[in-house]
């Protein structure tokens, strides 16, 4: 079962570096993962999420997005939009390449990108999250501290899990530019969201304001004692379980 490494130009000219996880024979169905913010397409719940799926039959297309992992660019010229445009942009290589996404799966910030460029894609059926804030703005709180320096000089370097990144203030204003509410309550698909009622990271609470926008079909699942980045090989492999079947009643059967 490979897994192929592959490169894309973005609409802004960026080298976008993804991975295209493919099951052996003909895959059933193909699906696109966005990351959580400031991660990448090799973090653990990515990459064992997607490989769970293509054990499965689902090839899956994971992404680094703009400045982020293998990918061109910087990171403080970034923005949620620039984001959804990288997810639009890789969902054309697919179409082009294989076969049009029928399914959007995001992890954190990730998840609420997937929910923001739906209306974009008309060939996806079904939308995942996991871990997902309800507003993309939850993520202000991370470079709180560092808001005025963000405002006054244009960006500011701000430590996000051990790690330095310097957020530009286009990241801030397109945050808080969003109409969440709206993006969910005219998602028009099945929504499946996945959260912990644990989870330090996002709290559980979003997924019920996720759940209270949405329309019917949308279903909940809670991720007992995993943790936000879904460390414990077990979450994942659960996840992947899960979205495969929900695939056959949402994608497949359709």
């Amino acid at each position: 079962m490979p897994s192929a490494r592959v490169q894309f130009e973005n609409s802004t000219g960026e080298m976008i570096s993804g991975r295209l996880d493919l099951p052996d024979g003909q895959a059933r169905t193909f699906a696109i993962f966005a990351h959580c913010f400031t991660c990448s397409k090799d973090s653990l719940a990515a990459s064992r999420v997607s490989k769970g799926l293509m054990e499965r039959g689902i090839g899956v297309l994971r992404i680094d997005f703009t400045g982020l992992g293998e990918s061109g660019g910087e990171f403080d010229s970034t923005s949620f939009g620039s984001n959804m445009q990288d997810l639009q942009d890789a969902a054309h290589w697919l179409q082009e390449h294989h076969a049009p996404a029928e399914l959007l799966i995001g992890h954190s910030l990730g998840g609420a990108a997937v929910i923001g460029v739906a209306e974009r894609l008309i060939d996806v059926k079904a939308i995942v999250t996991i871990g997902a804030p309800a507003d993309p703005a939850h993520v202000g709180h991370l470079f709180d501290a560092k808001l005025d320096e963000i405002n006054q000089h244009g960006s500011a370097e701000v430590s996000l899990g051990g790690r330095a990144f310097r957020i530009g203030k286009q990241l801030v204003d397109d945050l808080a530019a969003q109409n969440p509410k709206k993006s969910i309550a005219e998602l028009g698909r099945p929504l499946l969201i996945f959260h912990s009622p644990i989870d330090q990271i996002v709290g559980v609470e979003n997924a019920a304001q996720i759940y209270e926008w949405a329309k019917h079909p949308k279903s909940f699942i809670s991720l007992d004692q995993a943790d936000h980045l879904l460390n414990n090989r077990r979450d994942a492999d659960f996840v992947a379980g899960i979205v495969a079947a929900y695939a056959e009643r949402t994608v497949l059967e359709i």
